[in-house]
């Protein structure tokens, strides 16, 4: 089986596309510029304006490129996937990968959602990690830090926090302690949380004149991390802009299916990375790599041969470590922690800019 999944708001980059993809389908470049009164091409491969990062565009320009690049891989692809998903911004990416809506309405519903997020001000988002969520709340409660909110379940190791501007900033040096990692997100809402419960009432009203169909192919939900229920779309992408990103939960559901290949449809590759952290022993690369079977994860050993191995590791290599990784990259990579026993039999280290933990197994020194 194969999933295709989207990334949302965050992986945005000057650039990115490029012009091959934007000319290969201009006809739907066209049709976006139109709709949105800009040129989609000019804002995602120059940004001349610095546009790119304002949820307004941001929104927009993620979609376009995520619609398009789909396009791409269905001309290429031998067999369509068996289920879609998205990260926030991006569900609305799987839903129309699924027939739900066409591209112009797509277009139109990303634009609306993006104008009624971006007038959220004095919201703050931060990525903890290597921190259970019971732990982070039980922080925040002991601290009197009620206006922050657990908004993104990322991975068993990474969870964004998001709230009031000034108390995400108070949590920062509380939760950072021992290997516990707090990283400020360039956001200006308080994405997910009940702070945004105006923006969803506002999308709600917009949502009532659109007709949507059905998904063809399963699509999971960011809010329940389950498949779409029959005549749930209005209610469940309105409802997703104030409640959590349940991501973690999403890929466990998908990897319980049965054997699975994942492929990362848009620009970027944050979710093959949130993918390796999740820790599911996946495949997550472009289809000409070869196939690999995936089971659900078995419950945990005690892990002797694992302690000795993080003993070793960190006897051996320091934190700043250049190490060359199996699994994703041909770049040389850099530890930012030293090795850990996670989940009391899984021996892995940190590696900075990537969204968790890699095995030690996978990992060789540069």
């Amino acid at each position: 089986m194969k999933t295709y999944m989207f990334p949302g708001q965050g992986s945005q980059a000057r650039g990115m596309g490029g012009a091959a993809l934007f000319d290969a389908f201009a006809a739907e470049v066209a049709e976006a510029d139109d709709l949105l009164g800009y040129s989609i091409r000019e804002l995602c491969l120059d940004d001349p304006r610095g546009e790119l990062d304002n949820t307004r565009f941001t929104q927009p320009a993620m979609f376009v490129v995520n619609a398009l690049s789909l396009l791409a891989r269905r001309r290429d692809a031998q067999s369509p996937p068996d289920y879609f998903v998205g990260h926030s911004l991006g569900e609305f990416n799987a839903l129309h990968a699924a027939g739900c809506f066409d591209f112009a309405t797509g277009i139109r519903l990303v634009q609306k959602r993006g104008e009624l997020m971006s007038r959220a001000t004095g919201g703050a988002m931060a990525a903890v990690i290597n921190a259970e969520p019971e732990a982070i709340e039980a922080v925040l409660r002991e601290n009197g830090l009620d206006r922050v909110h657990l908004a993104n379940f990322n991975t068993p190791s990474q969870i964004v926090i998001s709230g009031d501007r000034e108390q995400v900033a108070a949590a920062q040096p509380l939760l950072q302690k021992g290997r516990v990692l707090v990283f400020p997100l360039k956001t200006s809402g308080a994405f997910h949380t009940p702070f945004m419960a105006e923006a969803q009432k506002e999308f709600e009203a917009f949502l009532a004149d659109i007709a949507f169909a059905n998904p063809t192919t399963p699509v999971i939900a960011n809010t329940s991390a389950l498949p779409y229920e029959p005549n749930s779309v209005a209610a469940t992408i309105a409802l997703q802009i104030a409640s959590p990103v349940r991501w973690a939960a999403t890929m466990a559901y998908l990897v319980g299916q049965g054997p699975m290949a994942f492929e990362e449809i848009g620009h970027g590759d944050v979710l093959t990375k949130m993918l390796r952290a999740n820790g599911a022993g996946l495949k997550a690369a472009p289809v000409s790599a070869p196939e690999r079977q995936a089971a659900a994860p078995t419950a945990p050993t005690p892990g002797k041969n694992a302690a000795g191995k993080v003993e070793a590791w960190n006897r051996q290599h320091p934190v700043g470590t250049n190490v060359m990784s199996s699994q994703t990259s041909a770049e040389p990579l850099k530890t930012r922690t030293e090795a850990m026993l996670l989940f009391g039999h899984r021996a892995a280290v940190y590696l900075d800019g990537y969204e968790g933990y890699f095995d030690l197994d996978e990992l060789s020194v540069a």
